[in-house]
């Protein structure tokens, strides 16, 4: 218990994002890789590739993955998928973009998350605050300035009609540390992630849960390099499908999804289970397929913590050729 209460407080210090797995469509021997994932062990964004590791899923496919490396998120997540022997990985949609700012080798190739679902506010029991509105004059707890904390605060208050001038929001350097200043009254409200929200239910009461006012958007996305993509495109292609059938499978079998989940990530089951659930009932993980819509509500977010200047041009980044063909036709660029 105490090794996994340190895995999550280090997962819940920064924002989300993930990575994938690897695999072959068709059957030759399979190779063995090792693919990077953010926060691996810690966050829910990554049980689709739990679940196909556990299944046999990329192994059927083509490509055995003997091992998942983990990172602290956004360039160190990128930088450290662009280097490996197989240059595939789920990141957050703000470091795709800075690093294809920065003239990095990058194509993204499935969408991985979409949804904000595991985002709440907390405040004490028996704060005044009672909704978003209660929240002007107020201070909340983020992570940190520009990061997704912050951002889907500002989303909300957006989405509210409430000036954001008006909520003082402090940085508290994580999720934990944010908590931790509410119990001592430094602050009226704190942003809080599931699973950690889970856990400490019964010690705060929720004030929103940001899925339930903001419209799906996608989180993460699924990159490789151009060039792994010219030299590879079989095994990017089992990548994306192996994923895919992981993310099914979690859809299908939640219960058996939970209990990998307990396993592998050293949750209490109770609420690995609960979490699941809450995931899946919002739809979090996507097989893959590419939403316009979805793509520029987290532009739109990113706008207003300043990390994007105007709108994106997808099309020069986004190659849907290596999805599962039902994907590609129902892909919405």
């Amino acid at each position: 218990m105490k090794q996994w209460a340190a895995r999550l407080r280090a997962a819940l210090n920064v924002s989300v994002a993930l990575v994938a797995g690897a695999t072959l469509m068709i059957a030759p021997p399979a190779r063995a890789d090792e693919i990077s994932v953010t926060q691996w062990g810690a966050s829910l964004y990554g049980l689709p590739y739990s679940v196909a590791m556990s299944q046999g899923l990329f192994k059927k496919a083509g490509v055995d993955i003997t091992g998942i490396l983990s990172s602290n998120g956004g360039g160190t997540t990128v930088r450290n998928i662009l280097a490996s022997p197989t240059p595939y990985g789920e990141v957050a949609v703000s470091a795709a973009l800075a690093a294809a700012r920065q003239g990095m080798d990058l194509e993204i190739v499935n969408v991985g998350t979409r949804s904000v679902a595991e985002a709440s506010l907390v405040t004490m029991p028996d704060s005044p605050v009672k909704s978003v509105a209660d929240l002007v004059g107020k201070k909340v707890a983020i992570t940190s300035p520009k990061g997704v904390s912050e951002m889907l605060l500002l989303m909300v208050l957006k989405e509210k009609g409430i000036d954001a001038s008006k909520v003082t929001r402090v940085a508290s350097g994580g999720y934990v540390n944010g908590l931790t200043l509410l119990e001592q009254h430094a602050v009226d409200a704190a942003v809080l992630i599931e699973p950690l929200s889970i856990v400490r239910k019964n010690k705060y009461r929720t004030v929103y849960h940001a899925g339930d006012i903001l419209q799906p958007m996608t989180t993460s996305v699924g990159i490789t390099t151009r060039a792994f993509a010219k030299a590879h495109p079989n095994t990017l292609r089992a990548i994306i499908a192996g994923r895919d059938a992981g993310v099914q499978s979690t859809y299908s079998n939640p219960t058996a999804a939970a209990a990998l989940l307990a396993t592998d990530f050293k949750l209490p089951p109770p609420l690995a289970k609960e979490a699941v659930d809450n995931m899946v009932k919002s739809h979090m993980w996507s097989e893959g397929d590419f939403d316009r819509a979805e793509l520029d509500r987290m532009v739109a977010g990113l706008q207003l913590i300043g990390e994007v200047n105007g709108p994106v041009d997808w099309k020069k980044l986004v190659d849907t050729q290596f999805l599962p063909a039902n994907l590609q036709a129902k892909s919405k660029l």
